[in-house]
């Protein structure tokens, strides 16, 4: 197979090129940091009608929508006779190997003779019989599972059994054989990837961002479903997280506190390196002068992953110390977060600091946002290497953080960082910062420096290119043909899904 490196799927879940900010923004910036790179985009999504709301560069040749919810993929029947039963013996090892930590079961192969149904188009229908319902029920009460003693009803078995058929939807998703497969988050994003190593031998490059796994567990944490339901998708999870682990060639978390994670979950040590999120210092320019008015800026998109009551409660703190002190937040309502945001206006009402703040959406030109303040604020309860702190500290602003994911990695001693959670800490941070003007621009320039050293834009992008370069075995070059790139894009394609060609070829 000649592969050079030039050829790249990129696999997304829930992020680029549908939603602005973190993630997303990272893979923009790789995408079109490599314009000698041909990217093939999938991107998993909720219903595949989801807007693109990136613009998409010359070098993405494809751009496949996988929605995992909506209408049912693929119309064939589900197995039947031997198949039937093959299948049968299949799901309930499948289903052994992350429900009864005893059996000897393996999950991985289970998951690869899944993926030759779902290839087929038989295994959401497959899933969705009684014979599967029935097998998902005898195993759950089994007597020496937990699950027996929770009296899991039928209703609890067709609940897991949806999530699970959604779930495993992109199993059957063909990408190229000659890219390499780069999935950008662990999770669902790599059942297309684990498949294609496995069938075809096609190169896998993982990188994580936030820890997937761990954002799982606190999802299900507030999740209504009852916990035979919660521990079934949460045993899922957990064996397709380190089976990613296990099979990727390469993985690249974006700071050392995700290695530990993976490497607690099975990655291989030598098989893991590190290359850091970076921005360009040019589009982040030192921000002069602070306001006028003592002001705390945020930057992201309204989301409960953000934490933004521990951020207003904090707030409220400050403003009874200082009350002059303004809370501008800046960034997007996601699509179904507007119950979040109205949350969040109703606690500001209760703590009486409505009017200090202000909720100012997107931002075009985002350094504004962080030159709107003297510090920049954080308060999320996960993260991995976030934009938001590495751009504010481009920018010459000091910050006061949570001390999540690689947050600590970035910010060093140029910033405050406090616990997740504890408006009081962070509160008291605030003012530090803000009662004490040379500390804080002190803190600034040091913050600026330090992206400059080790945190740009230009040395992330190098890293990745080497990456992709050497997961395909060497830097040759290689010229893809346009029919070669259409039978590409066709493999990408399933009737069920949406395809945009970029080059405007009429499918």
């Amino acid at each position: 197979m000649n592969r050079t490196g030039r050829q790249v799927t990129m696999l997304t879940e829930g992020t680029y090129p549908h939603v602005h900010g973190g993630v997303s923004t990272w893979c923009d910036q790789l995408v079109k940091g490599m314009p000698e790179v041909d990217f093939f985009l999938v991107s998993l999504t909720g219903s595949g009608r989801e807007p693109v709301t990136w613009e998409l560069p010359p070098n993405v040749w494809s751009h496949t929508s996988v929605p995992t919810w909506g209408t049912r993929p693929g119309r064939r029947r589900p197995p039947f006779g031997r198949a039937r039963r093959r299948f049968v013996d299949t799901y309930e090892r499948f289903l052994l190997s992350f429900l009864d930590p005893e059996a000897p079961c393996d999950f991985g192969q289970s998951l690869y003779e899944l993926a030759e149904l779902a290839r087929d188009g038989r295994l959401s229908a497959a899933l969705r019989t009684e014979t599967a319902l029935r097998s998902l029920m005898w195993i759950w009460t089994m007597p020496h599972l937990p699950t027996a003693a929770a009296r899991p009803t039928v209703h609890d078995a067709l609940t897991a059994t949806d999530l699970l058929e959604h779930a495993l939807r992109p199993l059957g998703t063909r990408i190229p054989e000659q890219s390499v497969a780069h999935a950008v988050s662990s999770g669902l994003a790599t059942l297309p990837a684990l498949a294609a190593r496995h069938f075809e031998g096609v190169p896998f490059l993982l990188t994580e961002h936030g820890i997937y796994l761990r954002e799982r567990y606190l999802g299900y944490g507030k999740d209504s479903q009852r916990w035979p339901v919660k521990a079934f998708m949460l045993g899922f999870y957990r064996e397709l997280n380190s089976l990613g682990y296990r099979a990727a060639d390469l993985i690249t978390p974006c700071n050392q506190y995700n290695r530990r994670w993976e490497e607690r979950g099975g990655a291989d040590s030598h098989r893991i390196r590190t290359v850091y999120n970076g921005v360009d210092p040019a589009a982040f320019p030192h921000a002069g002068p602070e306001p006028e008015v003592p002001t705390l800026s945020w930057c992201g998109r309204v989301d409960p992953i953000k934490d933004l009551e521990t951020l207003l409660r904090a707030y409220a703190l400050v403003r009874a110390e200082l009350p002059e002190t303004r809370l501008r937040l800046f960034g997007p309502v996601p699509a179904g977060g507007e119950a979040y945001r109205t949350r969040l206006e109703k606690l500001a009402a209760e703590l009486g600091v409505t009017d200090g703040i202000t909720f100012e959406g997107r931002i075009n030109e985002v350094w504004r946002a962080y030159a709107a303040g003297h510090v920049v604020m954080l308060s999320s309860i996960s993260e991995g290497f976030p934009f938001s702190i590495i751009e504010a500290m481009s920018c010459g602003r000091t910050t006061v953080s949570t001390d999540v994911g690689g947050v600590g990695e970035a910010v060093g001693d140029t910033g405050l960082v406090v616990p997740p959670r504890e408006p009081e800490k962070m509160a008291a941070a605030a003012l530090t910062l803000l009662r004490d003007h040379e500390q804080r621009l002190e803190l600034g320039q040091l913050s600026r420096q330090r992206v400059i050293e080790r945190f740009t834009l230009k040395r992330s992008v190098d890293a990745f290119r080497t990456i992709y370069q050497e997961l395909a075995g060497g830097p040759e070059t290689y010229e893809p043909t346009l029919e070669t790139v259409v039978d590409w894009t066709r493999e990408l394609r399933d009737p069920w899904y949406s395809a945009v060609a970029t080059e405007g070829t009429d499918w």
